[in-house]
């Protein structure tokens, strides 16, 4: 992939769209699943909260505000980007929708099991678009305007009451490298007090390339594991990664009503960044930092020496780290870390080269390429139709949909 400035990754490895035939499940049948959910103890963690009183900003394509298992939890949002595909076109909010469906999904219907459950079901959605799909066929057009989309999306979340910011995106390209104005913007909403969860990158086996912002400082980010518990192939390895948590055969939603399986560190943010909305709603008054160590003490299944660049600390446990957040004296006003010097950004123990600080020759692939760090979701349908879609997604967010 070349071009000038900043580039991203695709976001699915499909380029085009392929009828392939898949059995379908019952609508009843979704829920059963999601496997995601016992890994993270989830069900443990509502005994005490389901995240009632908190806001995810999900930076992302767009959330379909109508989808059954969103419906009355998406708040009016901020669209940065002001073009492309709109509700209903099929190039609209994909991305957006499964990532909010993971974090605050809370199925539909009279029968039990209907729809996806998130991790937290309770809390309210915060729409903030500053990407495009990949199909969208104004992402040429987003590669040439507005690249400051990313920093403005983060603080306006952070002025709008977010106390999570989900960033299921990244640049992880050969040209990746941090931006002062996304690092400003990344520290100014830690110091307002929200939480930063970031994909670690799908480069896991294209060189596992730094992704940002999951580098900044301050930022959780996230690498994605099976449902063994095992580094899935694709996640990238590096210094900053933070805690893991599923992205393998991951059931997301859709704006078409269709529910597909997809694989991706974007889902691993999201879990995570579930998570974390179920500890600010049991603890409101713990900071940024001190639920960043939560996270980090509480991880189940920890690597060897108690952290890699594979997993983290380990798979993270909301409902531990709920219960563990009962022992800590909340301090909001803690500092957060500055601003990260130049040897911050290097490429990390282990590896050769170090990536520019610099804010390099601008950022106009953002709106089409950031969803690179998300999740890689490959097309398979689950419910309402006998085939599956293989969709491409929006570059930049490291998603993919399968067949089953």
């Amino acid at each position: 992939m070349t071009g000038t400035g900043r580039r991203f990754a695709v976001a699915l490895a499909a380029a085009g769209l392929a009828l392939l035939p898949v059995a379908p499940a019952r609508a009843d049948g979704i829920q059963a699943q999601e496997w995601a959910l016992d890994a993270l103890h989830v069900r443990q963690a509502w005994q005490t909260t389901k995240g009632a009183g908190t806001t995810v900003a999900v930076l992302d394509t767009g959330v379909d505000p109508d989808h059954p298992d969103l419906k009355g939890q998406v708040l009016p949002g901020k669209d940065l980007i002001g073009f492309g595909a709109g509700p209903g076109d099929r190039a609209w909010a994909r991305h957006g929708t499964a990532m909010a469906g993971i974090i605050a999904g809370r199925g539909h219907g009279t029968s039990r099991g209907d729809g996806v459950l998130g991790v937290a079901p309770r809390t309210r959605i915060l729409p903030v678009r500053v990407i495009l799909e990949d199909a969208d066929p104004d992402r040429k057009k987003a590669r040439a305007s507005r690249g400051g989309a990313l920093a403005d999306g983060i603080r306006w979340a952070a002025d709008h009451g977010a106390d999570v910011i989900n960033l299921s995106l990244g640049d992880d390209s050969e040209s990746a490298h941090p931006e002062r104005a996304e690092d400003a913007a990344v520290q100014y909403a830690l110091r307002k007090g929200a939480v930063v969860v970031a994909s670690a990158g799908n480069g896991g086996e294209k060189g596992d390339r730094a992704s940002y912002p999951a580098a900044y400082p301050g930022v959780i980010a996230v690498t994605a594991v099976d449902r063994y518990g095992s580094r899935a192939a694709f996640s990238t390895r590096r210094w900053y990664a933070t805690v893991c948590a599923p992205g393998v055969d991951v059931v997301i939603a859709d704006p078409d009503r269709r529910y597909y399986e997809g694989w991706g560190t974007s889902a691993a943010a999201a879990f995570v960044s579930g998570s974390v909305a179920l500890v600010r709603s049991a603890h409101p008054g713990l900071s940024p930092r001190q639920i960043r160590q939560l996270l980090v003490s509480t991880a189940q299944d920890g690597p060897e020496g108690g952290r890699s660049d594979e997993l983290g600390a380990g798979m993270v446990d909301p409902a531990a780290a709920v219960a563990a957040g009962e022992k800590l004296t909340p301090r909001a006003q803690e500092p957060t870390a500055a601003a990260a010097a130049h040897r911050y950004f290097g490429s990390g123990p282990g590896h050769g080269t170090s990536h520019r600080e610099a804010d390099g020759p601008g950022r106009p692939a953002l709106f089409a390429g950031l969803a690179g760090a998300a999740l890689v979701v490959v097309a398979v349908a689950l419910w309402r139709g006998s085939g599956a879609l293989r969709l491409p997604g929006p570059r930049g967010a490291f998603t993919s949909r399968r067949p089953r």
